[in-house]
């Protein structure tokens, strides 16, 4: 029987994990190509042969998806496999008619395909949207269990953008670890958080190859999603963000509706920031998708260590960098930090812009005063740094989960905005977890 040609759309996360469990020894498929898209710089590479398997000893190239089309009729592709998260379902549909112009099939793997099955309970934390508060749920998940005197492995979501054999199976316990993987912002972002705590985190590009070793130490795993992408493991609990400063977003999102219709827990997080009127809209979406659904409502608590540092000045916000760029969110925590803890003034950071940094705000030309803390590589940190220190302010704010200042040399006074999950309804996430604790 003649194998179909596959390509893979993806942006270095989702698409490895689908050609891991799906094609990778799968003698009826041969898959050609990835092509890459959202992340700078993760193209014009290869997929190894030590990760590809046998199937492939020459590895996989990866391409830009720009050239998507020709790929599909140089190769003879039969199916292409859309396989990255976070994007309009108009987007998809674009680019579903692209792929049937250029005479392939348009496939979106499902989620039981996909989910790999653990032998301890797995909780996942994942969201509608990125930007809706999934690190401070995911923080307040791991403290609950370990209170219960759990030992908790968080596992997060892929962001292989180095080298991919290094990156098969990554460990993080200790600050040393980040450097020792030549973690980019973004990673850091995420894996910092946890170290905080005391709570290992694994990532890396083989999840079946993680899952096995975080079994070996953990009582639960917490699944740590990425996007608004589904979890990789089958969830015992299956926990879901909305976010009520993007109503309706929860359904018209690929693949966050999705994460809404699977979630056993849907958590309406930013609420103190919303309007009344769109809180209710994204009850009534919940209620029409997931009416089984156990809802919270909740607020992020931002708070500052030394608000005299915003007050009255002029000042730098710089936020999580997907939340504003393909996140789409007009600001993040160092902007409701300055509104919170101000009246100041917002310094718009563009005409200070290096480098990629300006490509980013041309890119999303939505960006208004406020500076993505993009570092996908250290020449971009370098540029990051430079267009910081450029600025003309008094005070930078960093809304990011990091500590900005310990990876790059700030010229000027530094306030980090942190935020908590803080949960106003019964019942809230201690007594649901602790009842799914007791019942086994």
């Amino acid at each position: 029987m003649k194998k179909r040609k596959t390509l893979i759309m993806g942006a270095a996360g989702r698409d490895f994990h689908n050609f891991n469990v799906f094609f990778k020894d799968n003698e009826d498929y041969e898959v050609v190509a990835f092509t890459a898209t959202q992340i700078p710089n993760i193209a014009d590479r290869r997929y190894p042969s030590g990760l590809a398997g046998r199937l492939y000893p020459e590895g996989i190239p990866v391409y830009d998806e720009k050239g998507l089309s020709g790929l599909i009729k140089k190769y003879r592709v039969d199916d292409v496999i859309f396989a990255y998260s976070d994007v309009p379902y108009e987007y998809v549909m674009h680019k579903a008619s692209e792929v049937q112009a250029a005479g392939a099939s348009f496939i979106i793997l499902s989620a039981e395909q996909t989910m790999l099955n653990s032998r301890v309970p797995v909780i996942a934390v994942c969201a509608v949207r990125t930007g809706c508060g999934k690190s401070a749920v995911t923080r307040r998940v791991c403290r609950i269990l370990k209170d219960a005197g759990k030992k908790v492995v968080a596992i997060r979501h892929p962001m292989p953008y180095g080298d991919l054999l290094k990156q098969k199976v990554q460990r993080f316990e200790t600050y040393e670890d980040l450097a020792k993987h030549d973690c980019t912002i973004e990673e850091m972002e995420e894996y910092e958080p946890h170290i905080e705590e005391g709570t290992t985190v694994y990532a890396g590009v083989d999840y079946d190859a993680i899952l096995k070793k975080a079994e070996e130490e953990a009582d639960v795993i917490v699944w740590d999603g990425g996007n608004n992408d589904l979890p990789f493991f089958k969830p015992d609990l299956h926990i879901t963000l909305v976010d009520p400063l993007r109503p309706g977003h929860e359904l018209t999102f690929f693949p966050g509706e999705t994460n809404l219709k699977l979630a056993h827990i849907v958590i309406i997080s930013k609420e103190e920031f919303a309007d009344a009127e769109n809180i209710i809209k994204v009850k009534e979406n919940i209620n029409i998708t997931n009416p089984d659904a156990s809802i919270i409502d909740a607020t992020l608590d931002i708070s500052v260590e030394n608000p005299d540092k915003i007050k009255g000045l002029r000042v730098l916000a710089v936020e999580d960098g997907p939340t504003v760029t393909h996140g789409g969110m007009a600001y993040g925590a160092a902007v409701l930090a300055v509104r919170k803890y101000g009246p100041s003034t917002l310094v718009d950071p563009k005409p200070f812009a290096t480098g990629s940094i300006i490509e980013t705000f041309k890119k999303y030309p939505d960006i208004d005063r406020l500076l993505p803390a993009m570092g996908y590589g250290q020449e971009q940190i370098l540029e990051l740094e430079e267009t910081i220190n450029k600025t003309e302010c008094d005070t930078v704010v960093t809304g990011t989960p990091i500590d900005l200042g310990k990876i790059i040399s700030i010229n000027k006074p530094v306030v980090r905005a942190r935020y908590e999950l803080k949960e106003i309804s019964k019942p809230d996430l201690n007594a649901i977890i602790t009842d799914y604790i007791a019942s086994g």
